[in-house]
């Protein structure tokens, strides 16, 4: 024990060889410096880190709520700079306030912002224009199963990765003829690639196998083509990753029947928020499901299935679990992983113990009856 140590703190401190007998005296014979490590919570931080906050529509506000006061009784060092906006209420900040904030803070939490139906005027959704302008275009939610949550498979764990700035989502529409609508998709060679790079690297960082191409090359052999082949010609620079292909029918014939057999899932854009909410079903729902989204620079954490949920406003019923791992994966992101841990921890031993649930775990728990259990499950 005294000489793995020594050779560790060699590195950082020059200690007298006669001084190593009593510094290995204060720790026990089997503690090994894994467990030292893991022991120390070397991620706190003395000083409060600012971050945006975007509440969104619906019962965003309420899940922010939740937030702040899990953070307040975890001492999260957290400072939330809030943002306002919207699409379907008169109070609503200008979108330049959001892309100055995270030019401040770089990433941020953010709640879903509804986008109203109609087909007069701007066709641009504030969601897709906070994505553009800050070029998040990278969605990754992450689909894993959580003990306790009776669903009909278990022990899932794969991770969906979407292109988000172009493909149907590129707001180029136009009545060419009276009765005659075009919508343009959009594929281009450049994201394609970066975003299959993406998928890749995140693979290889996270310690994941294979990496799925979801696409509709059969048909739209163009567009889906290019996705693919970008794909493909990607792929040939990792070649410990295994690659593989599925047509988007299939895929989501496969997610419901054999959802194990996928690891990292990349696709464009629509067939992207079609997955997702798919996969959320499988592991619970809309409410424990928790996503982010990439650019170089910027990172924003939100609810992987896109929901407002606006009938439950002011009902305290809305589940607060995907935001709260939202704010885990948050905390992770900017190196304060003892207090993601610490709530991330508390989240999944409510669900576990299964005493208290909202509605949609097949509770009666209110969500702020909910958030006073994770309280009083946070272990510092």
């Amino acid at each position: 024990m005294a000489s793995a140590f020594q050779a560790a703190c060699r590195i950082v401190v020059k200690v007298p060889e006669n001084g190593w007998a009593n510094i290995a005296r204060h720790f026990s014979a089997s503690t090994t410096l894994s467990q030292l490590a893991a022991s120390e919570p070397i991620s706190k931080s003395a000083s409060n880190r600012k971050v945006t906050m975007i509440p969104g529509d619906g019962v965003g506000p309420e899940l922010m709520s939740c937030v702040r006061e899990v953070f307040k009784h975890s001492g999260v060092p957290v400072e939330f700079e809030q943002v306002f906006v919207s699409e379907v209420h008169s109070h609503s900040a200008p979108i330049s306030e959001i892309f100055d904030s995270f030019k401040r803070n770089n990433v941020g939490l953010k709640g879903h912002i509804e986008s109203p139906f109609h087909d007069k005027g701007e066709l641009q959704t504030l969601n897709m224009k906070i994505r553009k302008g800050l070029d998040l275009f990278a969605n990754v939610v992450k689909c894993r199963s959580i003990p306790g949550l009776n669903t009909k498979h278990n022990n899932l764990d794969f991770v969906v990765i979407r292109e988000q700035t172009e493909g149907e989502y590129s707001s180029l529409e136009h009545e060419s003829v009276t009765g005659v609508v075009e919508c343009l998709k959009i594929i281009t060679r450049t994201k394609s690639r970066r975003i299959a790079k993406f998928a890749f690297d995140y693979a290889t960082k996270h310690g994941r196998s294979k990496v799925t191409a979801v696409h509709k090359a059969n048909i739209m052999k163009l567009s889906d083509g290019l996705f693919l082949r970008s794909c493909q010609e990607i792929s040939e620079l990792y070649p410990k990753i295994q690659f593989e292909s599925m047509i988007i029918d299939n895929c989501c014939m496969q997610l419901v029947s054999n959802p194990h057999q996928f690891d990292v899932m990349v696709m464009p854009n629509l067939y992207g928020s079609i997955v997702d909410n798919v996969a959320g079903g499988l592991v619970g729902g809309a409410g424990v499901v928790p996503g982010e989204s990439y650019s170089s620079q910027f990172a924003i954490f939100e609810p992987g299935a896109r929901h407002t949920f606006s009938q439950a406003v002011g009902r305290n019923v809305a589940n607060p679990t995907a935001m709260l791992l939202c704010a885990s994966n948050m905390l992770r992101h900017i190196n304060l992983e003892f207090y993601a841990n610490v709530i991330q921890t508390a989240v999944e031993r409510v669900i576990k113990t299964g005493k208290v649930r909202t509605r949609d775990m097949g509770g009666y728990a209110t969500a702020s009856e909910f958030t006073r259990a994770i309280i009083n499950n946070i272990r510092l």
